[in-house]
């Protein structure tokens, strides 16, 4: 018998379950793993060479780490994952292959239908054990195109694991959601902890290497710091508990010119990559809490984020695979502006988050939410093409990541089925939670004319464009009601102001 197991390159587990499951069937010896660098794949999209110099050598490290266990690893570059495969097969002639369920609609598809004739052998496809959902799925059979709320995907999870729930079966300080006190701005000269690097050791400066070749590739990795092995990326963890999580809560929703990441813990690469198990971090983090290092809204913020939102993003994904990609509610079609690309805008708020995913290949949540799809939302962006530009450019981005929280929440193009209302805002949202408006042209305060925020034309432009549709909406009662503020001249203004706008994009 020889066995070989294909590990995808997102799931660097410590104990891989296609890994385990071949070595109950068969020694070591006739054990090959195999991991392929797919050419096709690196070149879908103008990828961050971060994003890209990250997933080379977290696999490449993965595979050394494996063959210092023992392991037979056949590592290997390739135009695709199926013509590598193949080849892998043609040249250590495997009785069976192992692997388990990809994160990836399409490639899921082919493993389980398509592997087994191409490849000529008996293909086993394990489900995916990288999230909580694989234990526990709290809505199992849902109706097609009901509303299922997070709030209570969130709190069946809870109870399910026993996550911060007292005795009684009550959630520990009373509440379930503690994110009215995360709302906090940065205090004036704050210094923020910062998050710790790790220098390139030789797998990984070939990895850096290699990108730079990459043509279609955008952004630099020769700064390149980031954890790539599950050591790199516990220690990471670590520091985060240490020195972040107790403010990570009221922080969380801040934004800055001179912070990064603020309070943020930056792991979800290494979530995604599948060095961190999502268990073992929600575990640590409240045994933090328990042993009164950190707070309770803090250490529920950071376990509603992997075990609530996490969690209820792969389950939408999966929901409502393959059509989320084509979802176009608002139906708009207007395309990426250019200067998401280079982040050359007079909008400072703008300028300031996509030059820092340019550089960093990261932005924390409401960055990514409330300036970024907020801007595309209210400019009317194709939906398609923002989703692109995430995958492009985040360390962190994968289809299942992108597709429900650009397209469904971020954008609200799948018409509410993961957001139940669009999260678009004014200047004085940005404002009152950042320090961006502060040396910007533009005026938070002003509705309209020449030195109005571009936010403000938009936002109410938005509510008059759609203000039919945004009244049968409870949530967005209140942003409706506020057009009362507004007469008819006013509109007119607003609406002439804005279209001027959106024609520069």
């Amino acid at each position: 018998m020889s066995i070989s197991v294909w590990i995808l390159e997102d799931q660097l587990l410590a104990e891989h379950q296609a890994l385990r499951h071949a070595l109950e069937m068969a020694a070591v010896a006739e054990v090959t793993v195999v991991l392929i660098e797919s050419r096709k794949a690196q070149r879908r999209l103008p990828y961050h060479r971060k994003r890209l110099a990250l997933i080379m050598a977290a696999g490449r490290h993965y595979a050394a780490e494996l063959r210092a266990k023992g392991y037979q690893v056949d590592y290997r570059q390739a135009d695709d994952v199926a013509s590598g495969l193949a080849a892998h097969c043609a040249d250590y002639a495997p009785t069976q292959l192992l692997t388990m369920a990809a994160s990836h609609y399409g490639l899921r598809q082919w493993q389980t239908h398509k592997a087994a004739a191409h490849l000529a052998l008996p293909v086993t496809v394990l489900p995916n054990t990288q999230f909580l959902t694989s234990q526990f799925d709290p809505y199992p059979n849902p109706v097609p195109d009901k509303r299922y709320l997070m709030e209570y995907f969130y709190r069946k999870m809870r109870k399910h694991f026993n996550l911060l729930i007292e005795p009684d079966g009550s959630p520990t300080g009373g509440a379930w959601n503690y994110d009215k006190l995360n709302r906090e701005t940065l205090p004036k000269q704050h210094t923020c902890p910062p998050i710790p690097t790790f220098t390139a050791d030789a797998i990984t400066l070939q990895a850096i290497a290699d990108v730079a070749n990459i043509e279609t590739a955008v952004g630099s990795a020769t700064d390149f710091n980031l954890a790539v092995t599950r050591a790199d990326a516990q220690a990471a963890f670590a520091d985060f508990l240490a020195h972040r999580l107790d403010l990570f809560g009221p922080y969380e929703d801040a934004m800055t010119t001179n912070e990064d990441t603020l309070y943020h813990s930056v792991l979800s690469p290494y979530m995604n990559l599948g060095l961190l198990a999502p268990m073992e971090m929600v575990a640590a983090a409240i045994e933090r809490y328990q042993a009164g290092h950190v707070r309770l809204n803090s250490v529920e913020g950071f376990v509603r984020q992997i075990v609530g939102w996490r969690e209820f993003v792969w389950w939408q994904y999966w929901r409502q695979m393959p059509g989320m990609r084509t979802k176009n509610h608002w139906q708009v079609n207007r395309p990426v502006p250019e200067f998401f690309w280079s982040g050359e805008t007079d909008m400072h708020c703008m300028q300031t988050v996509i030059k820092r995913v340019l550089r960093t290949g990261f932005n924390h949540h409401i960055e990514r939410l409330m300036v970024l799809c907020n801007f595309c939302v209210l400019a009317g962006i194709d939906p398609a093409e923002v989703n692109d530009w995430f995958m492009s450019l985040y360390i962190d981005a994968y289809d299942w990541v992108m597709y429900p929280n650009v397209i469904g929440m971020g954008l609200n193009a799948d018409g509410g089925i993961t957001a139940t209302k669009p999260y678009i805002a004014s200047a004085n949202y940005i404002n009152k939670m950042s320090d961006f408006c502060g040396s910007c042209k533009f005026k938070p305060k002003q509705r309209h004319g020449e030195t109005a925020c571009p936010f403000n034309l938009m936002y109410w432009n938005f509510l008059i464009e759609h203000e039919a549709v945004l009244r049968a909406n409870p949530r967005m009662g209140p942003n409706v009601l506020a057009l009362r503020h507004l007469d008819a001249a006013e509109r007119a203004i607003v609406t002439r102001e804005a279209q001027q706008f959106l024609e520069t994009l």
